[in-house]
């Protein structure tokens, strides 16, 4: 049998070359060269790569298609369909990534196990035995599942099976595992996941097949591969949260068919993952002896508002230049809030060490915690305790005034519903519709928040 001819191709300008090198001729880019399968005319109709699983595509008039026919299936698990975007489309493709054992197989196991009832899935395993996935099934009380199973990591073998039993749900487990016969790159190579995952893309499309894909990271915590995975699916969602920790939180960083950012909580247990539907009383929960240094912000998530606990601490640093860290916050911002607090406040803290945490593992993106972040500052370095019935939200400028931030409303009845007793927010946040159970308190700038914690 004649070995595959392939050829190597720039990312970056598009350049063709017989062999590989460490920099393009072309454009003198560094690692931009991918191996490709070299097809001729004669065989591009053979080549499994241009298989086509449905009959050639018809043009259509855009107020012809119908969208009311579009279904979706529920996952089993709620959390799991918020994230979704409110269930799984037919022909969408979900790529879902995250750390080593942080139960990404355990979480689609358990929803694949439960859309089988009424969905014909398959879950197809190249990192695992049928043993061994079993063994896991035992463990979260899914033996008694009609769930088939396949392991395989030759991707013209998934398909030739899936043509066969045709699922209406197909898992891979995982992408970097699988490998084509018209590549000779090894598995998890950037040419072998781009062609790979295309040839699922394609047949998910022509089929109607709702395939999720698994993604390992690299330790930066990106999806490993080349970029362009991430733009031919159409849902990328990431796990976040410590191993160490109960707590798992899988958030959308792209959606064709719901709200990007929006997060799922769940709480990893001895029977698998169990969905938290009301994080905020998880994450927020009374101190026995109350302690300085902590504030509650009212978040939002996608389209769900969530109470979180910000904890701040300072001590004095021996150092020339101080330590400045964050966990869940973004790092770069709190350096300008410290400029904030100094220059339209008075407290300048160039000789302290600032540490900076959100409870729980949350990561919060958005700019309305700034408020919560020079509270909780604030109320360490003066040693002063903040009620813990006091949520505060809200954008800081540069020149110290609170900006408005999305969905106040939401926010203050979220804090409501925990039965918390103030708030504090910008004052263009103010609205009639805000529940009459929380006192409203509107402020314009840093200094006047600080007042009304603290005076």
């Amino acid at each position: 049998m004649a070995k595959p001819k392939t050829h190597f191709v720039c990312n970056a300008c598009g350049a063709s070359v017989s062999k590989w090198a460490g920099q393009c001729n072309a454009c003198e880019e560094w690692n931009t060269l991918l191996e490709v399968p070299t097809i001729t005319s004669a065989a591009a109709d053979k080549s499994p790569r241009f298989k086509s699983f449905a009959p050639p595509a018809v043009v259509r008039k855009l107020s012809d298609v119908d969208i009311a026919q579009v279904q979706r299936f529920s996952s089993g698990i709620k959390e799991l369909d918020r994230v979704y975007g409110g269930g799984l489309v037919p022909g969408s493709v979900v790529l879902i990534g995250g750390d080593p054992g942080i139960g990404k197989s355990t979480l689609l196991l358990q929803s694949c196990a439960t859309m089988s009832k009424c969905l014909k899935s398959l879950y197809v395993s190249g990192e695992e035995s049928l043993d061994q996935v079993a063994l896991r099934g035992q463990r979260l009380g899914l033996s008694g599942s009609e769930l088939m199973l396949l392991a395989q990591t030759r991707v013209e073998g998934i398909l030739e099976t899936a043509a066969d039993c045709q699922p209406q749900l197909l898992i891979v487990d995982s992408i970097q595992t699988l490998y084509t016969d018209s590549l000779q790159s090894a598995p998890g190579s950037v040419a072998q996941i781009r062609e790979t995952a295309a040839l699922l893309v394609r047949y998910a499309k022509q089929t109607g097949t709702i395939v999720i894909l698994v993604g390992h990271v690299t330790k930066e915590g990106a999806l490993a591969g080349p970029r362009v995975l991430e733009h031919m699916v159409d849902a990328v969602l990431y796990f976040e949260g410590d191993r160490s920790s109960q707590f798992r939180i899988i958030r959308a960083v792209k959606n064709r068919f719901g709200a990007v950012n929006e997060i799922g909580v769940f709480a990893m247990t001895a029977e698998g993952l169990k969905e938290v539907g009301n994080p905020s009383a998880m994450f927020v929960r009374p101190h026995e002896q109350q302690v300085s240094g902590t504030v509650i912000l009212a978040a939002r998530e996608g389209t769900r508002p969530l109470l979180v606990e910000v904890q701040a601490l300072l001590d004095k640093s021996p150092l020339v230049n101080p330590r400045r860290l964050s966990l869940g916050l973004e790092g770069s911002r709190l350096a300008m809030l410290l400029a904030v607090l100094h220059r339209h406040a008075g407290l300048a803290v160039f000789d302290y060490d600032v540490f900076v945490n959100v409870v729980g593992g949350v990561r919060i993106t958005e700019p309305a915690s700034d408020l919560a972040v020079l509270a909780a500052i604030t109320s360490s370095f003066h040693d002063r305790v903040i009620p813990q019935d006091t949520v505060v939200f809200g954008e800081i400028g540069l020149s110290g005034e609170l900006r408005p931030v999305q969905a106040g409303v939401e926010r203050v009845r979220e804090a409501a519903k925990l039965g918390l007793k103030r708030v504090l927010l910008p004052k263009d946040n103010q609205s009639r519709f805000l529940p009459d159970t929380i006192e409203v308190v509107p402020v314009q700038r840093i200094a006047d928040a600080l007042e009304q914690l603290y005076g």
